[in-house]
């Protein structure tokens, strides 16, 4: 066998090993041969290998046996980070992600809501390294960045195809971002790592069919399917907010009457509001509604009735074992979170479907799209016999 070869399988056994640890730890030696199918002593090698710099410890677990343990390995969160940022209107949120999804450090930076991707990329590239230094980050144990914005977005070239959240089209995020700093670049939809966030480690733990609904700026879904995010053709799948919900009605943004999102984005509230009094924010709004002025109830109880269609529509439509509401109505208004306890599953949801699902709330709110970005880096970037090698050469 020639020597690139056996260099090939061992990088690969190097890997297979280290995700075997990663996912099922706490486990032993022999655990590990059975499962890869790899020999005692193959096994024993690797590990001595990615105990020495640090990406896995050895622990002791008490067995039946009087007075013997077992010496079990898991793998050290810490050992291989990445960076997950969330690109909002008007701030950037970034901070490095473990193998846990613990954020560690976090930085927030002021954005212009009219400035170009290439202004918010430098802006970021600048976040990422002073968040390395400011760590004390291990720049060999980072795999890659990690990003979540708003809008249609192509993940596999890494491109913003329209944000109009952002006024982006055709933004090269992935080449640009990797330009300044070195580093792989993954990029996706906020929701969609959102999900994947509360998949892996939140509120959708264990579950095999889970959708995430966000209510804020606009209305979206994402669809996660045995661990996998379901993307459509194009990567458009679970944009609900687009539905159109009354042909008559009220123009959306994206040119169309009657979108869902026009009766439940903030903006659309806003407006509304602003035509019968001037209202600056949904807090005014709902203080209103509490002061008992009817045309601020009529608003609002409107939107939380789409937004019990909205869950009732996805359940139908998915069938999901769990439906995740996240965004700024569902997380900071308790009246809209008391309207779907009282009557979305009752009145708004197919009878056959009640009780097939359970409704949650998102467990990370404001880091979701951190870690879930940080998340998706980890699984397209992580390459743990290239980092390896590359720590041994330093």
């Amino acid at each position: 066998m020639q020597k690139h070869d056996q260099d090939f399988i061992k990088r690969k056994n190097r890997t297979t090993v280290f995700e075997i640890i990663k996912n099922h730890s706490p486990l032993s030696r022999a655990e590990i041969a059975r499962l890869t199918g790899m020999s005692p002593t193959t096994v024993s090698r690797i590990v001595a290998e990615l105990d020495h710099l640090d990406f896995m410890h050895e622990i002791e677990q008490e067995t039946t046996s009087v007075g013997r343990k077992a010496i079990l390995l898991k793998v050290n969160p810490k050992s291989v980070l990445s960076v997950g940022v969330e690109i909002d209107k008007t701030v950037i949120r970034m901070g490095a992600v473990d193998l846990d999804g613990s954020v560690i450090g976090g930085k927030s930076i002021a954005r212009n809501a009219e400035e170009s991707s290439e202004a918010t990329l430098g802006s970021i590239a600048a976040g990422i390294n002073a968040l390395i230094d400011d760590e004390r980050l291990d720049r060999r144990r980072i795999v890659g960045i990690g990003v979540g914005l708003p809008g249609i977005i192509d993940h596999a070239g890494g491109k913003a195809v329209l944000s109009a959240q952002l006024g982006w089209k055709q933004a090269d995020i992935a080449g640009l971002l990797k330009a300044r700093t070195g580093l792989a670049v993954a990029v996706d939809n906020e929701l969609k790592v959102k999900s994947l966030a509360e998949h892996m480690y939140g509120a959708a733990k264990g579950s095999k069919r889970s959708v995430l609904i966000g209510f804020g700026s606009g209305v979206g879904s994402s669809l996660i399917i045995d661990g996998d995010i379901y993307r459509g053709e194009s990567n458009s799948a679970g944009e609900v907010g687009h539905t159109v919900v009354d042909p008559g009605g009220l123009r959306c943004d994206c040119g169309k009457k009657g979108c869902l999102q026009t009766y439940i984005a903030e903006a659309a509230l806003i407006e509304q509001a602003s035509r019968v009094k001037p209202v600056a924010s949904l807090d005014e709004l709902f203080q209103a509604r509490r002061d008992g002025e009817r045309w601020a109830a009529d608003i609002v109880d409107r939107a939380m009735a789409f937004i019990a269609v909205t869950i009732g529509n996805v359940a139908c439509m998915y069938n999901p074992d769990t439906v995740i509401l996240t965004g700024k109505l569902v997380e900071r208004y308790p009246e809209v979170r008391a309207f779907i306890a009282e009557k979305c599953m009752s009145e708004y949801v197919w009878e056959p479907l009640r009780g097939t699902f359970r409704i949650a709330y998102s467990a990370f709110e404001q880091d979701g799209v951190i870690i879930g970005s940080g998340l998706l880096a980890q699984g397209r970037f992580l390459d743990i016999a290239s980092q390896i090698e590359q720590m041994e050469q330093n």
